[in-house]
């Protein structure tokens, strides 16, 4: 069963940019161990960084191995802490339109 995880965080003022550009070093990781990112959106008007992860099978399980990897460390080496606040919740799929080609 796929699980998908809402992911919203609170960045620290001023932030925002540097967080953006370093994101996308965490996706090869997540991808390795069988996560999925769906979208991921900036909310200026609240600062936010918005995004949404799927794994097909025990979520939470996976996450934990995911979290002590060896490559989730080292794409958060040296990175200083620019989150204030995460709020993460698991949701129910009601509709997703496929990609457009």
């Amino acid at each position: 069963m796929r699980t998908v995880q809402l992911r919203r965080y609170q960045v620290l003022p001023g932030e925002m940019d540097a967080f953006v550009e370093w994101w996308p070093s965490i996706l090869p990781p997540r991808e390795q161990y069988g996560f999925e990112v769906l979208f991921a959106y900036v909310d200026e008007s609240s600062n936010q960084f918005i995004w949404a992860v799927s794994h097909n099978g025990d979520f939470d399980e996976a996450e934990k191995v995911y979290m002590e990897s060896p490559e989730r460390a080292a794409a958060f080496a040296g990175v200083p802490g620019r989150i204030a606040e995460m709020f993460l919740s698991k949701v129910t799929v009601v509709y997703q339109r496929p990609p457009m080609i």
